[in-house]
């Protein structure tokens, strides 16, 4: 499937009426076995990156570069439409054009960036965000970089947490003017600045960390909101799965009797086995 046929469904959730949960994945496999599973989109966010490609904590440390090679490698094992989290762009808003023409290449269906101010500057014990002209300015270079027009731009702001209701209906109403296509709140929010919110904009939105009284996918469309995140468990599970089955080995636990191991049959259809048996029959006899 072509890049732009996956961004168009991308569109069309922004423009349909339900609210739904992406898939977190965080590589090949679990793209797939998302897609399997009938979810409608995937998530790689910025932590789940570092976690999986330098197995190092969500401070800024994962370079663009690293980014888009582990984007690459998920976009190519299928056809699942991918949002990824583009934390600040890397840097100011020539560096936000660079980050959107490397991820579209690389066949994102979606991508966000943020005006939080990244990686934390020396002496801040908080998050803080960069001024209203530099995150607009960030939200045009995004838009403008992008060659496919079917590709997503999210703007991402974690306003409603760090600076309060009046900060962040100005961001919104300012980034929504700068041409994204959606909005992404971060960092929690309450119902009223959710109500205030779509009331401002009319731009669809996306939410992450969504809890309490904010968990309704009903209540959630009704305000607008097309995609809220439940959090990044399947790559918990994962790291929890494979050091449980690492303590068995060591700790004397026989192979044969290890417990929750993918059966053949699975791992078979998860690394398109048969695909390959057909390209050799094809190609190499």
């Amino acid at each position: 499937m072509h890049t732009s046929e996956r961004r168009q469904r991308y569109r069309a959730i922004l423009a349909g009426d339900r609210c739904i949960h992406p898939a977190s994945v965080f590589d090949p496999i679990s793209a797939r076995i998302a897609e399997e599973l009938g979810f409608e989109i995937g998530m790689l966010a910025g932590s789940v990156a570092s976690f999986a490609v330098l197995g190092a904590p969500d401070l800024i440390l994962l370079t663009l570069t690293e980014l888009a090679e582990q984007v690459r490698r998920i976009t190519r094992a299928g056809t699942l439409p991918l949002m990824v989290d583009a934390d600040h762009g890397y840097g100011n808003a020539l560096n936000v054009r660079r980050t959107v023409q490397e991820l579209e290449t690389a066949g994102v269906a979606a991508l966000t960036i943020e005006d939080t101010r990244l990686p934390l500057p020396f002496g801040e014990a908080k998050p803080s965000l960069v001024s209203l002209d530099e995150g607009v300015g960030k939200m045009r270079a995004a838009v403008a970089a992008r060659e496919d027009p079917a590709l997503v731009i999210i703007g991402r702001t974690s306003a409603p947490s760090i600076a309060g209701t009046e900060d962040a209906l100005a961001r919104a109403r300012a980034y929504a003017a700068a041409g994204v296509d959606a909005l992404f709140i971060a960092g929690g929010l309450t119902r009223p600045q959710l109500d205030a919110l779509a009331s401002a904009v009319s731009v669809p939105l996306m939410l992450g960390g969504v809890g309490g009284d904010l968990q309704d996918r009903d209540h959630l469309a009704s305000r607008n909101v097309r995609i809220a995140l439940q959090g990044h468990q399947p790559f918990a599970a994962s790291v929890m799965a494979t050091y449980e089955t690492l303590k068995a080995l060591r700790e004397g636990t026989k192979p044969s009797a290890l417990p929750g191991l993918a059966s053949p049959e699975t791992i078979g259809r998860l690394t398109r086995e048969g695909d390959y048996k057909r390209w050799t029959e094809r190609f190499l006899r």
